[in-house]
């Protein structure tokens, strides 16, 4: 397995991801190429939790417009985990 820092690059900090803390449902973006179970075993080895499940997609780009510049935004993998009862990351 590779370092859990390969596989999780950030949490994502929202208000509906702040919200479904309160569930243990947390939510990170996670490099493209990494599997479920990747995911799974780096949030485990990372914060010393138990996990119950990891849903996956992949994120779209959006236009953006900076004055007479557009482009635009990178697409990513988001990870939406799930812990057991019991079990809560300090995020």
């Amino acid at each position: 397995m590779k370092h859990y820092s390969d596989i999780i690059i950030a949490p994502v900090i929202t208000e509906k991801s702040m919200a479904n803390k309160a569930n243990g449902v947390y939510t990170f973006k996670v490099v493209k190429n990494a599997t479920k179970e990747d995911i799974k075993q780096a949030v485990e080895a990372a914060f010393n939790v138990s996990v119950k499940s990891v849903n996956t997609l992949n994120t779209k780009s959006k236009k953006r417009r900076v004055g007479k510049y557009s482009g635009r935004t990178k697409t990513y993998k988001k990870a939406i985990v799930t812990l057991e009862a019991g079990s809560s990351i300090d995020i």
